[in-house]
């Protein structure tokens, strides 16, 4: 009698208090590094995923999911906050600038509504006091977390993320290690063999290649048994009928020009929603089994799940509602962001409408499989190296290796693995200008702070935060920096003069991108400004001077500039200093240089610093700077 009469109250509670039934319990499920082309329910016969293809088969299918970046910790950054990138300057990676304290990671607005969030366990949420934000953010956050915490009948929002198909065990681990910690754990009958399925036509199709490869699809069947896991404790649990399951991808394939690059094969994940019968009427898609070609991206998330959990929206979130009653208008194009990975600096720009991707390469002076010490120690780097240096790669894989192009087109639906590049095709002319557009629009729009090179975002960030400055149009004046910006990469004369007269411009940051510009510039065409150039070594600004001495080293052999790079290759300013040897690694000459890097290295390889500080960024670049000329070697253990 005691049990049907709390039974009723608690029902009567519900509905004085607006809700028909409980609130549902929602499930995320997260995976690492994983592109939707290596997982069954896209397509590919070749993979072994039954658990996450029996939640697409029940539940709904996005085809046109993506995350805002390509590594990990500046995608968590908009996961946890529903905050772009290039709007709270978290889009370099491994950073820890601060945010303003009104922004709270999402979590801390569904527990005002009553939930019990729970993260286990990754953060990783490239953000300053990364400690306190966690601990606002949830309830409990370590490798214990689960709803099994919770307070009796207290609906959950609880995160599980798997590792195991992290870019350590698809390339970067020792192939020991792999076989230890992903191969060992799969039952003979779960692992593909390596000769089992197609390869990627950007890598040679070579048996080493091949021993490499082959993890990918074992890492993502070791997730899939996992994920099964952790569904068969929900249902032991009797919380699958109450739970929305939610499951992705936090950017895509962790390999050479996947993660880290602004394309479809960095951005797209794998994304399906879940719904029991209890909460199928909040699906817009209809019954499960749907597919939906809906574009939506990791701004998204956060909203969604306040407003489907009864909360009212801060200001700071733009993204889309997806569903429940509150559901925003679909909108017809993304813009996404690719920034600096660990110490490979970068900056790309992307709009994509689902079929067609457009991007912006801002340094393209550096290749596709630029120098990222994480990646350089993996074998599957070290094979594709080789194989350049011995003339065994087709013009596709070796320009993996090449300068990029300033902007590219592909059309996804024909070519899947972005191999032809549309953007000077006349039949694409409109459809580039359209996507030009919404790209430039989009990014003034958004203020987007980081065209400040990192340098700036770290000095700015000791007295306020990169969101707050960027909306300060006189200090920050997006128009005239993004006008400099875009000419970046543009290879013709008349770009390169327009470049050279902006060396002049009172904003710094101007000549800042009026250098990097140059930077990509011929060496025919810069031979014309030879002089100007020169004069132009006494820049005041660091950043500017940096990229500068570099373009006059390169084309002019410039022995000032060797000096000036030789004294911010030591600099104590870490990001001056990560900058100057980043640019050492695109030059043809490197021995001037050697004896420095040498010395540099050792110093800061005696200084402790983890991760997250700079000077294990600079330390990294030092280490690609000498494995690069073969007095390193390449490998695990001279990683750091």
């Amino acid at each position: 009698m005691k049990k049907h009469c709390l039974v009723y109250l608690l029902l009567m509670t519900l509905c004085v208090s607006g809700y028909a039934q409980p609130k549902p319990n929602i499930l995320w499920i997260t995976i690492e590094d994983t592109s939707p082309q290596f997982v069954g329910c896209y397509g590919n016969a070749d993979a072994r995923t039954p658990v996450i293809d029996q939640m697409a088969r029940e539940g709904i299918r996005f085809t046109n999911a993506f995350s805002t970046g390509t590594v990990c910790s500046p995608s968590r950054s908009t996961l946890v906050t529903g905050v772009r990138t290039f709007e709270a300057g978290t889009g370099n990676h491994r950073s820890n600038y601060p945010l303003p304290s009104r922004i709270h990671g999402f979590p801390y607005y569904m527990q005002q509504q009553g939930y019990y969030t729970c993260n286990n366990s990754k953060t990783d949420y490239n953000v300053a006091n990364p400690a306190e934000f966690t601990k606002n953010a949830w309830n409990e956050s370590s490798g214990k977390a689960g709803w099994w915490d919770r307070k009796p009948g207290q609906p959950f929002f609880a995160v599980f993320n798997y590792n195991d198909s992290h870019q350590s065990r698809t390339m970067t681990d020792p192939y020991e290690k792999y076989v230890e910690t992903v191969l060992n754990e799969l039952p003979l009958q779960d692992r593909i063999a390596e000769n089992a399925f197609a390869m990627p036509p950007f890598y040679r199709d070579s048996p080493e290649m091949r021993k490499q490869f082959a993890r990918v699809y074992n890492s993502i069947k070791l997730t899939d048994n996992k994920i099964g896991q952790l569904l068969r404790r929900l249902e032991k649990d009797k919380l699958r009928d109450s739970t929305i399951i939610f499951f992705f991808a936090d950017h895509g394939e962790g390999i050479p020009r996947g993660k880290t690059n602004g394309i479809n094969l960095g951005y797209r994940v794998p994304f399906v929603i879940w719904f029991p019968p209890m909460y199928k009427h909040l699906s817009p898609w209809g019954e499960g089994g749907q597919v939906s070609n809906e574009l939506i991206d990791f701004e998204d998330l956060a909203p969604t799940l306040i407003r489907l959990t009864g909360g009212s929206l801060p200001d700071h979130l733009k993204g889309r509602v997806l569903l429940g009653p509150h559901r925003s208008p679909l909108v017809n194009h993304l813009v996404l962001s690719s920034d600096r990975s660990d110490n490979g600096i970068d900056m790309s720009r992307t709009v994509t409408d689902g079929r067609y991707l457009y991007t912006r390469n801002y340094m393209p002076y550096m290749p596709e499989a630029r120098y990222i010490r994480y990646m350089e120690i993996g074998d599957i780097k070290q094979h594709m190296r080789q194989d350049l240096s011995n003339n065994q790669l087709n013009s596709l894989q070796a320009g993996l290796f090449a300068p990029r192009q300033a902007e590219v087109l592909y059309d996804l639906e024909n070519d899947l693995w972005e191999t032809r590049n549309l953007i000077d095709d006349p039949a694409f002319a409109r459809l580039a200008t359209r996507m030009r557009n919404q790209l430039d629009q989009s990014l003034i729009k958004r203020n987007d702070v980081l065209f400040l090179p990192e340098y700036e975002i770290a000095r700015l960030s000791k007295s306020t935060t990169p969101y707050e400055f960027r909306l300060n149009s006189k200090k920050y004046p997006i128009k005239e920096i993004y006008a400099a910006a875009s000419l970046s990469g543009h290879r013709s004369a008349a770009v390169l003069k327009k470049q050279v007269q902006l060396l002049k411009n009172a904003n710094p940051v101007v000549r800042y991108w009026a250098a990097v510009g140059l930077r990509s510039q011929t060496k025919d065409h810069l031979h014309t400004y030879k002089q100007e150039l020169i004069r132009a070594r006494n820049e005041s600004y660091q950043p500017a001077e940096i990229i500068l001495a570099a373009l006059l080293y390169e084309s002019f052999q410039d022995n000032i500039a060797v000096e000036t790079l030789k004294h911010y290759c030591v600099s104590d300013n870490m990001e001056l200093a990560l900058m100057a040897v980043n640019e050492l690694l695109y030059v043809r000459d490197k021995g001037p240089f050697v004896e420095t890097i040498k010395s540099r290295h050792q110093v800061l390889a005696a200084t402790p610093g983890g991760a997250l500080a700079t000077s294990y960024k600079v330390k990294a670049a030092c280490m690609d700077f000498l494995g690069s000329l073969g007095l390193v070697p390449n490998t695990p253990a001279f990683s750091e």
